[in-house]
């Protein structure tokens, strides 16, 4: 992968409610990027999103390059972020997008490799995992530059309302949802930590205070909340903006950070052939490593079941 971190360049291919709430989001950050190009097959919606953006420039907290251009400006882009697809609506699961999401990728990627781009693909496109998957194929670039949001958001869902419930803050809840960002997901409770304290312990040390069998409620609702968020306002999008954030400065910053995402195992927990939600450390080529977490048998199924729905899933689009 060619260095070019001296300026830091995010191209977002897809400027509805994801892209612009993640671009925002860089924005009312300190440092993230250098350069942000915008690209949306509605050029005239990317050139009027850049010029909003540039007029906040005066009073955010960044020196930003912001504009609007064509897939063949992406060649010295470090990241290029897909948030383009279609929408998911009310009563769609994310799997129900696939076939449109696919055939939008096409009309993406190969454009994108064709202008010499060498950087990371980071994509937010549903259903995720297989999205990322068919990237990584149409790309062929290593499986470790091509990256999925993955389970992050899920996991950020996750920690709020376990902090809701044992009240204390969300970031110093340590747990992931694993697997499918989807239905098939789960939350491996083993290695689920208030600080460094397990929360199973917290629930039976203080078992007039907790109910262990709430954080089976609060493993359901974080399944079930995006279709709540979606009932309500029609679209998430806030959200998975400031989490593409998130994953994006680890990238440029070549943080070293563990967050869970979508992103190839090599043999980890018995996994290959599969883009699936798991804790990977995050720098500046992508995925440095995948951690192998202690899972108990039951949570190891878990994760089998969910790479066979999404593997099969993938194998299905016939890239």
């Amino acid at each position: 992968m060619k260095q070019k971190f001296n300026k830091r360049k995010v191209a977002l291919v897809g400027t509805g409610m994801v892209g612009m709430s993640y671009a925002y989001s860089m924005l009312n950050s300190t440092g993230v990027c250098d350069e942000l190009l915008l690209i949306d097959a509605n050029k005239e919606k990317a050139k009027g999103e850049a010029m909003d953006l540039n007029h906040g420039l005066a009073v955010s907290n960044c020196a930003m390059k912001i504009y609007s251009g064509e897939y063949s400006d992406c060649a010295d882009a470090d990241i290029v972020t897909i948030c383009a697809g279609v929408p998911r609506k009310p009563g769609d699961s994310r799997l129900d997008l696939l076939g449109k999401n696919a055939e939008i990728f096409r009309s993406i990627i190969h454009p994108v490799m064709e202008s010499g781009f060498d950087g990371c693909f980071l994509i937010a496109t549903n259903p995720v995992d297989v999205m990322t998957y068919i990237a990584q194929k149409l790309s062929k670039m290593p499986a470790n530059r091509v990256i999925g949001s993955g389970t992050a958001l899920d996991s950020s869902r996750l920690c709020y309302l376990l902090g809701n419930y044992f009240d204390v803050a969300p970031q110093s809840v340590n747990a992931y949802v694993l697997g499918e960002h989807g239905d098939s997901g789960f939350v491996p409770w083993s290695q689920a930590k208030i600080g460094t304290c397990p929360v199973r312990k917290i629930c039976e040390d203080n078992s007039k205070k907790y109910d262990i069998n709430k954080l089976y409620g609060i493993e359901s609702k974080v399944k079930d909340v995006a279709a709540d968020v979606i009932r309500y306002k029609h679209a998430t999008y806030y959200s998975i903006g400031m989490v593409l954030n998130r994953i994006t400065r680890a990238i440029l910053n070549d943080e070293r950070s563990v967050l869970p995402l979508s992103t190839m195992p090599t043999g980890q927990y018995g996994q290959q052939d599969v883009y699936i939600g798991l804790p990977c450390v995050v720098g500046k080529n992508g995925v440095r490593d995948i951690l192998t977490l202690d899972l108990s048998h039951e949570e190891l199924e878990k994760l089998s079941n969910s790479c066979k729905i999404i593997r099969d899933l993938s194998h299905s689009v016939g890239i």
